[in-house]
């Protein structure tokens, strides 16, 4: 490990340490965590994701998140917004998930607001990269004692405020902070990592929503 935290895989390439914790953390660090994402779907199933993670590591959830896909009807908070009590109970009953009441009925909740908010924004994706950082905000060298400090920032505060004025639950600002992580509104991979790079290509040549 180096002493900014980024350690050489048996493949030979260099990642954050985290994303070398566990093998189920490889392929969510190198294809997906950073990288820019506008599809609605991932998007509300990020969302939906970090509230059932409070409280809980993110490993537990991503060993979990196929039957949580399975569980929300692949997160289409279309289909979601449409569940009722029957669906919540269904959901208490299924040990294959996270059976917690509030955040359940906050993911069924969630899905009635995004729906709405596309009505009035065309898209989760345009709402949501309208609270991007700009750039030149993000600290010039990114550690991993920096990137441990950094559970909010004014931006997911910002979003924060927002979604919950507009009637969401679990979106408190560190819960929107890693989802802005992961979808790639910031790209916190540490110096050295080779994800960092290639998040960053990603970003240069992204359009936005």
């Amino acid at each position: 490990m180096s002493v900014d935290g980024v350690l050489t895989g048996d493949d030979g390439v260099l990642r954050c340490w985290w994303g070398a914790s566990a093998p189920e953390y490889r392929a969510y660090h190198d294809t997906e965590w950073g990288f820019p994402v506008t599809d609605d779907i991932r998007l509300f199933e990020k969302l939906s994701l970090e509230a059932f993670q409070a409280g809980l590591s993110w490993l537990t959830i991503l060993r979990k998140r196929e039957a949580f896909r399975r569980a929300f009807a692949g997160f289409d908070f279309h289909q979601v917004a449409a569940f009722g009590q029957r669906d919540v109970e269904r959901l208490l009953g299924d040990a294959d998930i996270v059976r917690h009441r509030g955040k359940i009925e906050a993911v069924i909740n969630n899905a009635r607001r995004a729906v709405e908010l596309i009505d009035e924004a065309g898209s989760l994706a345009a709402h949501v990269w309208g609270f991007e950082p700009v750039l030149n905000t993000r600290p010039r060298r990114i550690d991993r004692a920096t990137l441990s400090e950094m559970t909010h920032t004014p931006e997911s505060n910002a979003l924060a405020r927002d979604l919950k004025r507009r009637g969401w639950r679990f979106v408190g600002p560190t819960t929107v902070y890693a989802f802005m992580q992961a979808m790639g509104l910031v790209n916190d991979h540490l110096e050295g990592c080779t994800a960092r790079r290639q998040a960053e290509d990603a970003r240069l040549g992204f359009t936005r929503p």
